[in-house]
């Protein structure tokens, strides 16, 4: 049966993650294989409302898998936040004649589609946020390609470290969640790992553990902080102050947020945009695309944002294990 979804609309709102290429792609492309006409929304919801568009079709997605960013660009939009907002970008989808929206980003993105739901337009999300802090689903686009790239990072100033004998205080992103703190951190062998969800105690959640190192023979050590949890700089001069080390402070910044996806973002992103599409040409709607045990379904946006997100608590009992303490 033909499905009554003729046109549909993508976008890519918030903080951009490696990966949003290449859901865009598959948004394009599965709308092209399904007869549905697609528009790019440039700017996100504040292109929404100011009709920010560009047409497009199977060849417009060409050689984008492999970018990072987004091509439709991302931006954030107090005006969307308002009823004036939400009425002006419900207006923009009545006479562009969207019967849907797929919007690509992290928890503000959905809570406004699900805003904008309310005025009639029909909307998927696809999770995509490098800090992986969406309840609803296990993986979002862009968490291994942000990770890989702390990794990378760090493990080049572990050599350095190394050869000094010195500490190094890191920090990533993750304002609200640690998730990628915690990973990172397992991955590189660090000392300690300070995320946003544990209260900062400087004694126990470094110093002591600086200390066990030292005394079990280690001349260097890798202290990761989500920027959520506490300033790197901070952390930095209490090493000094009450340690008597002299640390190196970097902060990553948005470095994590750029370069080529990985494998593993490139095929989440086809697989959920492809996923998301679908889902609004059987007449879905106020979904979130979602991925358990590698496969990818589709929820309700009040039960996903609903839902309650922890750190996973297997990973605090193997980080310590493997650091020693």
């Amino acid at each position: 049966m033909e499905s009554a979804v003729k046109r549909i609309g993508v976008l890519t709102s918030g903080g951009d993650a490696p990966g949003m290429n290449a859901a865009i792609r598959a948004v394009a492309r599965t709308a092209s294989k399904l007869g549905i006409e697609c528009v790019g929304i440039r700017r996100g919801w504040a292109g929404l409302i100011n009709g920010d568009i560009m047409m497009m079709e199977h060849g417009s997605v060409s050689h984008i898998i492999n970018r990072g960013g987004t091509m439709l660009y991302t931006a954030r939009s107090d005006e969307f936040r308002t009823e004036e907002g939400l009425k002006k970008a419900a207006a923009t989808c009545k006479l562009l004649g969207l019967d849907g929206i797929v919007a690509i980003g992290g928890d503000g993105t959905f809570r406004g589609a699900r805003e904008l739901s309310q005025y009639g337009v029909a909307v998927v999300g696809v999770p995509g946020t490098i800090d992986n802090d969406i309840v609803c689903t296990d993986y979002t686009i862009g968490f291994d390609t942000a990770a890989n790239t702390a990794i990378d990072c760090i493990d080049r100033l572990r050599d350095t470290m190394q050869s000094h004998e010195r500490c190094s205080v890191v920090e990533v992103m993750g304002r609200h969640a640690g998730y990628l703190a915690l990973y990172v951190g397992m991955a590189v062998g660090a000392t300690a790992v300070l995320v946003p969800e544990e209260e900062y105690d400087f004694k126990n959640n470094v110093a002591e553990k600086i200390r066990r190192a030292r005394l079990s023979g280690k001349t260097n050590f890798m202290i990761v902080v989500a920027e959520g949890a506490a300033s790197a700089v901070d952390v930095g001069k209490q090493i000094n102050d009450e340690l008597g080390l002299d640390p190196r402070v970097t902060i990553l910044g948005h470095i994590q947020r750029g370069g080529v996806p990985t494998a593993k973002d490139r095929v989440m992103a086809t697989r959920m945009g492809y996923e998301a599409v679908c889902a609004l040409a059987a007449g879905k709607t106020n979904r979130v695309i979602c991925s358990n045990d590698d496969k990818i379904y589709d929820v309700d946006i009040e039960e996903g944002l609903a839902m309650k997100k922890t750190l996973n608590p297997e990973e605090y009992e193997v980080m310590g294990v493997m650091s020693g303490i």
